[in-house]
């Protein structure tokens, strides 16, 4: 190490106190984290591209600094999910100051990797309390029943008024509709389970569609039915 003429002249002074780093709750104890080794928790972070055309939702679950799963959910982009897709090979294995500095491919996944960092890192985690953390695996429970992000979409205008095209439970397939014109239920399909019904379970598509198509509010009430992508 260099140092310059000045410094060597200086004369010596011992430091005061030093206590290290502030401790940061971590599965559950406090921990004072000085390497990256010292780093746990599963937790999520949301980033954006810089036209902000399309977003990433990650999820990294880290043991000792390792990440070691990883879901990456992506929206309002096509590109943006290939781009997830690679990500998805590059992340795990990797320790979150690695990962910090890889290129993801895609600049939202990037940006959800640095506000994941910072939320980890300062102690922030969704496991910050929680004794030992989540188990690997435990990702896969933010996407539930057919393992879909879940994922709302809307859609309006002045003219015609708004239209429900995707929601919690599933595809909206067709809306109720009140005295008014005004919304009052809706019909869907839950696309992940019906579509583990025909591929997996071999049921046909027909009875699938029936199994797993539901409704929501008064829709039964309804005067009137429209299909929100057609009508």
């Amino acid at each position: 190490m260099q140092y310059s003429k000045e410094v060597k002249e200086m004369y010596c002074v011992a430091k005061g106190a030093n206590h290290g780093p502030a401790a940061i709750p971590e599965e559950g104890k406090w921990v004072q984290a000085k390497e990256v080794k010292d780093i746990s928790g599963l937790t999520h972070g949301v980033g954006w591209c810089a036209p902000q055309q399309g977003a990433c939702k990650l999820t990294l679950n880290v043991k000792n600094g390792i990440i070691e799963e990883a879901l990456i959910e992506t929206l309002g982009c096509s590109g943006m999910t290939h781009s997830a897709a690679m990500a998805a090979e590059i992340l795990t294995g990797k320790t979150i100051i690695e990962a910090l500095n890889t290129d993801l491919v895609c600049d939202a996944i990037n940006t959800a990797m640095r506000e994941l960092f910072l939320q980890i890192v300062y102690g922030r985690s969704q496991t910050a309390f929680s004794e030992n953390g989540l188990p690997i695996g435990a990702g896969l429970e933010d996407l539930g029943k057919g393992l879909r992000s879940q994922v709302g979409t809307t859609y309006s205008t002045t003219l015609k008024g708004p239209r429900y095209l995707e929601v919690a439970e599933g595809y909206v397939t067709r809306l109720g509709l009140d005295k008014n014109d005004e919304i009052i239920g809706y019909e869907f399909v839950k696309i992940g389970p019906m579509m583990e019904q025909i591929n997996v379970k071999g049921i046909a598509p027909e009875v699938a569609l029936k199994n797993c198509t539901g409704k929501y509010g008064r829709f039964d009430d309804a005067v009137k039915f429209i299909n929100p992508r057609v009508e």
